[in-house]
Protein backbone atom coordinates (compact mmCIF):
# COMPACT_ATOMS: atom_id res chain seq x y z
CA UNK A 1 0.00 0.00 0.00
CA UNK A 2 1.46 3.39 -1.21
CA UNK A 3 1.77 6.21 0.96
CA UNK A 4 0.12 9.56 -0.72
CA UNK A 5 2.75 12.02 1.40
CA UNK A 6 5.67 9.56 0.40
CA UNK A 7 4.75 9.36 -2.81
CA UNK A 8 4.24 13.29 -3.68
CA UNK A 9 7.52 14.03 -1.91
CA UNK A 10 9.06 11.18 -4.35
CA UNK A 11 7.34 12.76 -7.59
CA UNK A 12 8.23 16.46 -6.30
CA UNK A 13 11.90 15.55 -6.25
CA UNK A 14 11.89 13.24 -9.82
CA UNK A 15 10.33 15.79 -11.59
CA UNK A 16 12.13 18.81 -10.60
CA UNK A 17 15.70 17.36 -11.52
CA UNK A 18 18.56 19.38 -13.50
CA UNK A 19 17.12 22.93 -12.80
CA UNK A 20 13.94 21.99 -12.22
CA UNK A 21 13.69 21.03 -16.32
CA UNK A 22 13.38 17.46 -16.63
CA UNK A 23 10.66 16.13 -18.25
CA UNK A 24 10.54 12.92 -20.81
CA UNK A 25 9.58 13.40 -24.47
CA UNK A 26 11.62 17.38 -24.36
CA UNK A 27 14.73 18.22 -25.22
CA UNK A 28 16.71 19.91 -22.75
CA UNK A 29 17.57 22.20 -25.22
CA UNK A 30 14.15 23.48 -25.80
CA UNK A 31 13.41 23.64 -22.08
CA UNK A 32 16.29 25.96 -21.84
CA UNK A 33 16.15 28.43 -24.91
CA UNK A 34 16.96 32.09 -24.10
CA UNK A 35 13.97 33.45 -24.05
CA UNK A 36 13.67 37.11 -25.99
CA UNK A 37 11.85 39.44 -23.97
CA UNK A 38 9.73 42.50 -24.68
CA UNK A 39 6.27 44.24 -24.10
CA UNK A 40 3.12 44.33 -26.06
CA UNK A 41 0.33 46.49 -25.56
CA UNK A 42 -2.67 43.38 -25.43
CA UNK A 43 -6.03 45.61 -25.15
CA UNK A 44 -5.98 47.28 -21.55
CA UNK A 45 -3.32 45.89 -20.50
CA UNK A 46 0.74 45.08 -21.24
CA UNK A 47 2.49 42.30 -20.47
CA UNK A 48 5.48 40.83 -21.47
CA UNK A 49 6.16 38.52 -24.25
CA UNK A 50 8.91 36.26 -25.25
CA UNK A 51 9.99 33.59 -27.65
CA UNK A 52 10.06 30.77 -25.24
CA UNK A 53 9.61 29.64 -22.18
CA UNK A 54 13.03 29.73 -21.14
CA UNK A 55 13.19 28.81 -17.59
CA UNK A 56 11.28 26.06 -15.13
CA UNK A 57 9.94 27.72 -11.67
CA UNK A 58 10.10 24.16 -9.95
CA UNK A 59 10.79 23.55 -6.56
CA UNK A 60 12.94 26.23 -4.38
CA UNK A 61 11.58 28.90 -7.02
CA UNK A 62 11.50 32.57 -5.95
CA UNK A 63 8.44 34.85 -6.36
CA UNK A 64 10.73 36.82 -9.18
CA UNK A 65 11.22 33.48 -11.13
CA UNK A 66 7.83 32.77 -11.24
CA UNK A 67 6.54 36.02 -12.03
CA UNK A 68 9.34 36.06 -14.84
CA UNK A 69 8.02 32.71 -16.31
CA UNK A 70 4.63 33.62 -15.66
CA UNK A 71 4.98 36.71 -17.90
CA UNK A 72 6.64 35.01 -20.60
CA UNK A 73 3.93 32.14 -20.73
CA UNK A 74 0.88 34.54 -20.53
CA UNK A 75 2.42 37.00 -22.95
CA UNK A 76 2.84 34.62 -25.22
CA UNK A 77 -0.62 32.66 -24.96
CA UNK A 78 -2.25 36.20 -25.14
CA UNK A 79 -0.53 37.07 -28.60
CA UNK A 80 -1.47 33.40 -29.87
CA UNK A 81 -4.71 33.35 -28.78
CA UNK A 82 -7.40 35.91 -29.25
CA UNK A 83 -10.19 34.90 -27.22
CA UNK A 84 -7.66 34.15 -24.30
CA UNK A 85 -6.80 38.18 -24.74
CA UNK A 86 -9.86 39.09 -24.65
CA UNK A 87 -11.10 37.42 -21.48
CA UNK A 88 -7.94 38.84 -19.86
CA UNK A 89 -9.47 42.28 -20.14
CA UNK A 90 -11.87 41.18 -18.09
CA UNK A 91 -11.16 38.46 -16.08
CA UNK A 92 -11.49 39.18 -12.15
CA UNK A 93 -8.29 37.65 -11.56
CA UNK A 94 -5.97 35.05 -13.62
CA UNK A 95 -4.18 31.50 -12.17
CA UNK A 96 -0.88 31.46 -14.48
CA UNK A 97 1.08 27.99 -14.48
CA UNK A 98 3.80 28.90 -16.41
CA UNK A 99 5.11 25.35 -16.96
CA UNK A 100 4.32 21.66 -15.37
CA UNK A 101 5.95 19.02 -15.12
CA UNK A 102 4.30 15.46 -15.76
CA UNK A 103 6.03 12.23 -15.53
CA UNK A 104 6.01 8.59 -14.23
CA UNK A 105 6.60 5.12 -14.47
CA UNK A 106 3.73 2.98 -13.04
CA UNK A 107 3.13 5.62 -10.45
CA UNK A 108 3.27 8.94 -11.42
CA UNK A 109 2.36 12.63 -10.91
CA UNK A 110 2.80 16.73 -11.86
CA UNK A 111 4.14 19.49 -10.21
CA UNK A 112 4.07 23.19 -10.78
CA UNK A 113 4.40 26.88 -9.82
CA UNK A 114 2.71 29.71 -10.62
CA UNK A 115 1.12 33.48 -9.62
CA UNK A 116 -2.47 35.04 -9.16
CA UNK A 117 -2.73 38.23 -11.08
CA UNK A 118 -5.28 40.94 -10.48
CA UNK A 119 -5.34 43.99 -12.16
CA UNK A 120 -1.95 42.69 -13.85
CA UNK A 121 -0.50 42.34 -10.11
CA UNK A 122 1.17 39.52 -8.28
CA UNK A 123 -1.40 38.76 -5.04
CA UNK A 124 -0.94 35.47 -4.31
CA UNK A 125 1.94 32.62 -5.36
CA UNK A 126 0.39 28.62 -5.97
CA UNK A 127 1.75 25.43 -6.03
CA UNK A 128 0.16 22.24 -8.27
CA UNK A 129 0.29 18.83 -7.65
CA UNK A 130 -1.53 15.56 -8.87
CA UNK A 131 -0.64 12.15 -8.07
CA UNK A 132 -1.26 9.37 -11.00
CA UNK A 133 -1.27 5.71 -10.66
CA UNK A 134 -1.37 2.63 -13.47
CA UNK A 135 0.61 1.68 -16.70
CA UNK A 136 2.59 4.81 -17.92
CA UNK A 137 6.39 5.67 -19.07
CA UNK A 138 7.50 9.34 -20.11
CA UNK A 139 6.77 12.85 -19.33
CA UNK A 140 5.75 16.18 -20.81
CA UNK A 141 5.36 19.49 -20.09
CA UNK A 142 2.53 21.97 -19.80
CA UNK A 143 1.42 25.05 -18.55
CA UNK A 144 -2.02 26.87 -17.78
CA UNK A 145 -4.03 30.05 -17.04
CA UNK A 146 -6.99 29.84 -15.31
CA UNK A 147 -9.55 33.01 -15.89
CA UNK A 148 -11.62 33.49 -12.99
CA UNK A 149 -14.49 35.88 -14.72
CA UNK A 150 -16.96 36.95 -11.63
CA UNK A 151 -15.97 36.98 -8.00
CA UNK A 152 -17.55 33.53 -7.19
CA UNK A 153 -14.79 31.27 -8.38
CA UNK A 154 -12.04 33.85 -7.20
CA UNK A 155 -13.41 34.34 -3.57
CA UNK A 156 -13.26 30.14 -3.41
CA UNK A 157 -9.58 30.11 -4.40
CA UNK A 158 -8.40 32.46 -1.86
CA UNK A 159 -10.30 31.26 0.53
CA UNK A 160 -9.55 27.60 0.31
CA UNK A 161 -7.33 25.82 2.36
CA UNK A 162 -6.22 23.36 -0.89
CA UNK A 163 -8.33 23.41 -3.91
CA UNK A 164 -8.65 20.12 -5.46
CA UNK A 165 -9.68 20.54 -8.87
CA UNK A 166 -13.07 18.60 -9.54
CA UNK A 167 -14.07 19.38 -6.21
CA UNK A 168 -15.69 23.17 -5.75
CA UNK A 169 -15.94 25.50 -8.96
CA UNK A 170 -17.09 24.00 -11.86
CA UNK A 171 -14.30 24.77 -14.72
CA UNK A 172 -14.04 24.96 -18.93
CA UNK A 173 -11.25 23.86 -20.44
CA UNK A 174 -11.36 26.01 -23.99
CA UNK A 175 -9.89 23.91 -26.47
CA UNK A 176 -8.56 25.35 -30.42
CA UNK A 177 -12.75 24.62 -31.29
CA UNK A 178 -13.56 26.68 -28.66
CA UNK A 179 -11.03 29.80 -28.52
CA UNK A 180 -12.58 30.39 -32.15
CA UNK A 181 -15.87 31.54 -30.90
CA UNK A 182 -14.96 32.63 -27.57
CA UNK A 183 -15.52 36.48 -26.47
CA UNK A 184 -16.49 38.76 -23.55
CA UNK A 185 -20.16 38.14 -25.05
CA UNK A 186 -20.87 34.61 -25.04
CA UNK A 187 -19.09 34.16 -22.07
CA UNK A 188 -20.95 32.17 -19.48
CA UNK A 189 -19.13 30.46 -16.86
CA UNK A 190 -17.22 31.48 -14.04
CA UNK A 191 -13.84 29.65 -14.80
CA UNK A 192 -12.07 29.14 -18.17
CA UNK A 193 -9.02 27.66 -18.50
CA UNK A 194 -6.43 27.67 -21.43
CA UNK A 195 -4.01 24.59 -21.22
CA UNK A 196 -1.01 25.12 -23.78
CA UNK A 197 2.43 23.91 -24.63
CA UNK A 198 5.23 25.30 -26.67
CA UNK A 199 3.31 24.31 -29.82
CA UNK A 200 -0.27 25.95 -28.87
CA UNK A 201 -3.47 25.04 -26.92
CA UNK A 202 -3.94 21.53 -25.59
CA UNK A 203 -6.76 19.15 -24.20
CA UNK A 204 -7.00 19.52 -20.16
CA UNK A 205 -3.75 17.55 -19.98
CA UNK A 206 -5.03 15.44 -16.60
CA UNK A 207 -6.06 18.37 -14.40
CA UNK A 208 -9.01 16.81 -12.93
CA UNK A 209 -7.93 15.24 -9.86
CA UNK A 210 -4.71 18.25 -9.51
CA UNK A 211 -4.54 20.22 -5.87
CA UNK A 212 -3.68 24.00 -5.95
CA UNK A 213 -2.49 25.46 -2.62
CA UNK A 214 -1.15 28.66 -1.66
CA UNK A 215 2.82 28.99 -1.22
CA UNK A 216 5.09 31.53 0.12
CA UNK A 217 8.09 31.69 -2.06
CA UNK A 218 10.89 34.28 -1.07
Amino acid sequence: MFNKNAILLFVILFISLPQYAFAWGETLSEIGNTVVKGTEKLGQKTVETGKNVGTYAGVGATAKEIDHDSDIALGKLLKQTPAAAELYNKAKGVLIYPRILKAGLGVGGQHGKGVLRQNGKSIGYYDTIAVSYGLQAGGQSFGYAMFFMDDKGLDYLLSSQGWELGVGPSFVIVDEGMAKTLTTTTVKDSIYVFVFSQKGLMAGAGLQGSKISKIHPK
